[in-house]
């Protein structure tokens, strides 16, 4: 009897996995006991039916492949199984019913009691399929809202922040059936050409930590499963390409890469991780058990479920060819520690049953597996005897996935992640005795086209360029529309001057003819995200310098040869290297993919009617060419006289941002001049507004181990807090510091908290570091064990912690 044949009198005796009044682990265990090794091998799988999407009638330009995920054309033959067939074992998971194709709220609900239906009905046991959907930027789902990009939150500084974007992300998804999200990208960017820095936080892992853990509990507040990805190494690659090998070591993975899952797993409850496609000197992630069981299960006490990336099982064969075919890379991914294969079943396939029976392959493994699955759906209510299909979707009709309250808040994100690298003597265009420009030039690739506000995981820029008649399917205005209500006074010219790519300079005459004839020229530079190869910035978008795309730069450069003043805003999902650009600039924008309220941000932020609190979640690199990689350099990494003719010092540091005010951070006290290995310090400074206008500062403590067993960073950002004051306002801010946040790995590949030398730096950006002091830690090397220290608690104004929104709180 299937669970879609039950009667009433049924279900008055339920099973004991369908009673919710018994505890978690007593269901899994009765259930699978119950199972047959094939039902429980079919957990372990899932079930992607928007993988045969067809060829778009009328591609736009530039969208040859109809790829969302790599390789997907490659391995969508597993589709051809008919559904009822391919689930008849039962099915762990159902691949992205909203993401795949433009569909409305409606129509995906029913699309999933469908398949629910299906599963549930076509299987013996009747076990309902956990549902999964992309949330980078948002529920990548037609209509939905299109909130900034993740290199933005990074430039927010805003831990609390961006855990109210998760939760309003999980509670449309949750409303809509789906169980689990594929977010946060946990990379932490090594190599600026990489063209997924764009879903990545930053370059510093304490800042991916405490916005990626924020994230995490944003989006399991609502009940939504979170997955960390991607576990671990992705973002290094061998010269920024997408897939690239990784040659990184162990000790540089531990220090560097794997912090902000750490955190998030101990701290934020993350209940998913997704492998990373890369392998690591030599080892794919997806087939590394030192990676997904000694160091995520037996050392960071993980309970949840490892999902693949998709086809990251096959690919262990076809791309990496540690495995003879896609069978053997199977079992070697379910030894290693996968639980579920996404987004179809391929290599966890009934293979795996004909494996055990032989004896090539012990059943525990599968039964590891399939019990942590298991654990999930009776966590998410799934195994409950009154589940059905009809209830899990019932607030599907209430949902707006654009409504004004998720609107505000990605207007909020964005206004804070603009980024005023320099003002020059034209901004704020409005105020400060200003009348403003009576005429504008309004001109580049960006000016005019929101979707290159979005990211490559938007759903404009994701799916919509295989359906181009349908727009954004939602409301987004472009820099343009934004200026001509900012300045109502002034007469707007706009002209494209050039593409995002290529190299037509047809419109150079227009634009330049605009500018010249204009009291000020705002030029909207940057990026157009796609995915492998379809755009400048995205997966598989990766790039060979750092030079703007196109020929965008020579845009600038005739541009400011008019002699008017032109105000240059980049919206990129990368940091170019803008030396030149900064040169010929009468101001200078940074905006990170600011998502469909990002041309209200940016100008209000030129107006002055916004004030800007961004900071860089990355450096601005000077030069195209030649770049260290990210401000985490030993003293070999910096600026060496005599050693080498390059100096990589950037163009703007990590953590720095301009503002309409100006702030003075002094008066350093650090509580204790020694501290024992295991002990802790304070670290207070004085913040003051010494400008004109209310603004916000962002606080920012470094650490530097004076002489260590191995080379260390020159600075790591080891605690930060946002700080608001009025003008003449002033307050103090306190971090406290346990020795665990000095704790590095050392030779033996141990992470130890070493005695000696600290430097204590407080400022405002990596570079801007006024308050220095020393503490020396005493006593024996220590290693700390399960529990470290992972966070700088920080007190702001009185010794109130959490002052400022509860973001100090949490850094």
């Amino acid at each position: 009897m299937t669970a879609l044949e039950r009667t009433p009198e049924a279900d008055r005796a339920l099973r004991p996995w369908q009673d919710p009044a018994l505890p978690v682990a007593d269901r899994v265990d009765a259930l699978l006991a119950e199972l047959t090794l094939e039902e429980k091998i079919g957990q372990l799988g899932s079930r992607w039916i928007g993988n045969d999407m067809p060829e778009p009638d009328e591609p736009e330009p530039g969208s040859e492949s109809p790829n969302v995920a790599p390789m997907q054309d490659v391995f969508g033959a597993s589709g051809s199984v008919p559904l009822e067939e391919a689930v008849r074992d039962g099915l762990g998971h159902l691949t992205r019913v909203y993401g795949s194709a433009p569909v409305t709220t409606a129509e995906g609900a029913a699309e999933v009691v469908r398949l629910q239906r299906a599963v549930v009905g076509s299987s013996r046991l009747g076990i309902p399929a956990i549902v999964h959907e992309e949330c980078l930027t948002g529920f990548t789902s037609y209509g939905a809202t299109v909130y900034p990009a993740a290199i933005a939150w990074g430039a927010t500084f805003d831990p609390g922040l961006v855990e109210r974007m998760a939760a309003a992300i999980g509670r449309d998804m949750a409303a809509l059936g789906v169980h689990q999200g594929l977010s946060p990208v946990l990379d932490v960017v090594r190599d600026y050409r990489w063209g997924r820095v764009e879903e990545t936080m930053g370059e510093d892992p304490y800042l991916v930590a405490m916005l990626g853990t924020a994230y995490v509990r944003g989006l399991q507040s609502t009940g939504v499963i979170a997955t960390l990805k991607h576990f671990a190494g992705y973002s290094a690659s061998r010269a920024a390409r997408n897939h690239g090998p990784v040659p990184m070591g162990r000790r540089e993975l531990m220090d560097m890469i794997l912090p902000p899952f750490e955190t998030a797993i101990t701290l934020g409850g993350a209940r998913s991780v997704m492998n990373s496609y890369s392998d690591v000197d030599g080892v794919p992630a997806g087939a590394d058990p030192w990676l997904l069981t000694e160091l995520l299960r037996d050392e960071w006490g993980f309970t949840g479920t490892v999902v693949s990336d998709y086809w990251a099982v096959p690919f262990l064969a076809t791309m990496h060819e540690v495995a003879a075919d896609t069978d053997e890379a199977g079992v070697q991914a379910l030894t290693a520690g996968v639980d579920v294969e996404l987004p179809d079943t391929l290599g966890f396939g009934r293979h795996l049953a004909e494996r055990v029976r032989n004896g090539d392959l012990p059943e525990s493994l599968i039964d590891r597996a399939a019990r942590r699955l298991l654990t999930q759906k009776a966590e998410l209510g799934l195994l409950d005897h009154d589940w059905t299909p009809e209830r899990s979707v019932a607030a599907a009709g209430g949902v707006g996935l654009d409504s004004p309250g998720n609107r505000a808040l990605a207007r909020e994100l964005a206004e804070r992640s603009i980024v005023l690298l320099d003002g020059g003597d034209v901004l704020p265009l409005l105020g400060e005795g200003r009348e403003g420009p009576r005429s504008v030039a309004v001109v580049g690739p960006a000016a005019h086209d929101p979707r290159t506000f979005m990211g490559c995981y938007a759903f404009p820029n994701h799916v919509l360029p295989r359906h181009p008649g349908l727009g954004l399917g939602i409301e987004a205005p472009t820099v343009l529309d934004a200026l001509r209500g900012e300045l109502p006074g002034a007469e707007i010219r706009h002209e494209r001057g050039c593409d995002v790519r290529g190299d037509d300079r047809s419109g150079f005459a227009a634009a330049v003819a605009a500018a010249r004839g204009s009291d000020l020229c705002v030029a909207v530079v940057g990026d157009l995200a796609g995915l492998f190869g379809q755009g400048t910035s995205g997966e598989g978008c990766d790039a060979d310098d750092l030079r703007l795309p196109g020929v965008q730069a020579d845009l600038l450069a005739e541009l400011a040869a008019t002699g008017t003043p032109v105000v240059v805003v980049v919206v990129s999902g990368r940091p170019y290297a803008l030396g030149e650009v900064h040169a010929g600039a009468a101001a200078l924008v940074q905006a990170f993919m600011p998502g469909e309220e990002g041309a209200a941000a940016i100008a209000g932020v030129l107006s002055g009617r916004v004030q800007p609190v961004g900071r860089l979640p990355v450096q601005i690199p000077r030069g195209h060419g030649g770049q260290p990689g990210t401000y985490l350099q030993p003293p070999l990494g910096t600026k060496s006289e005599g050693i080498s003719n390059l100096d990589p010092t950037p163009l703007f540091p990590f953590g720095y941002g301009a503002s309409y005010t100006a702030f003075d951070v002094g008066d350093l006290v650090i509580s204790d001049a020694e501290v024992p290995t295991d002990g802790e310090f304070t670290v207070a400074v004085n913040v003051r507004n010494t400008g004109g206008r209310a603004g916000e500062e962002v606080v920012q403590l470094y650490l530097h181990d004076v002489v260590a067993q191995v080379t260390r960073p020159v600075r790591q950002l080891a605690g930060f807090a946002r700080v608001r004051l009025e003008p003449g306002e002033s307050t103090g801010v306190r971090f406290h510091v346990h020795a665990d946040r000095t704790a590095f790995t050392g030779r033996d590949l141990h992470r130890i908290v070493e005695p000696g030398e600290i430097e204590v730096l407080v400022g405002t950006s990596a570079a801007d570091l006024p308050c220095r002091g020393t503490v020396r830690l005493t006593g024996p090397l220590r290693r700390p064990g399960p529990g470290r220290r992972l966070v700088t608690p920080v007190d702001v104004g009185h010794g109130a912690a959490g002052q400022g929104g509860g973001d100090a709180g949490q850094s």
